[in-house]
């Protein structure tokens, strides 16, 4: 197991502040914060993984700038939940309004707020139960609508507030982006290995 040598000591609570500092002192680490501060550093993700990643990141990104109803987050994005946890989704997108409404200050920092749609992969590293805990806070935290896309099974769980989890089976599907992504269709079969 390799060891990973932090530059800054880490204290038993962090600001916001000092939480971004930290962050910014180990940039080539991916960090992410629960609600009751404790600190999880992942792994870089692998060269498959993070071909499904671009994939997906590029799909939603050309329909935001096919619709220009908000904005686009790769997956070494922050944000701070109203929560107290600091995630990062492997892709994600804002409402216009919402991006907007930010100060530039917070623009900045890991902004105060819970995108409105987010997606998360299962690596072979992830433990199904723990990611699937991740959606449900992304639920709890604000988003509207959240895919977890499990590539290794070739299935999805579809998460929507109030409503329960919706389980997919086969990269023969296209998802749909409902009404808050209108237009939004993922064939699933792009996000396949090989």
């Amino acid at each position: 197991m390799d060891v990973i040598k932090l530059k800054t000591a880490v204290p038993d609570c962090l600001t916001d502040e000092e939480f971004f500092q930290f962050c910014s002192d180990h940039r080539d680490l991916r960090i992410e914060r629960n609600p009751n501060g404790q600190i999880t550093l992942m792994q870089l993700a692998s060269t498959e993984m993070g071909m499904i990643n671009a994939g997906l990141s590029c799909e939603l990104a050309n329909w935001n700038h096919q619709h220009q109803l908000g904005k686009t987050f790769d997956s070494s994005t922050g944000f701070t939940l109203s929560t107290g946890a600091t995630l990062s989704p492997d892709a994600n997108w804002i409402a216009r309004p919402r991006w907007e409404a930010l100060s530039a200050d917070d623009r900045r920092g890991f902004a105060r707020l819970c995108p409105d749609f987010v997606a998360e992969l299962l690596s072979p590293s992830d433990r199904l139960s723990d990611t699937m805990q991740k959606m449900e806070h992304w639920l709890e935290a604000g988003a509207k609508l959240g895919w977890l896309i499990v590539p290794g099974t070739e299935s999805v769980y579809v998460f929507a507030p109030g409503q329960p989890v919706r389980p997919l089976v086969g990269f023969d599907q296209t998802l749909d982006g409902g009404p808050l992504l209108p237009g939004f269709a993922l064939e699933l079969w792009r996000l396949r290995v090989g």
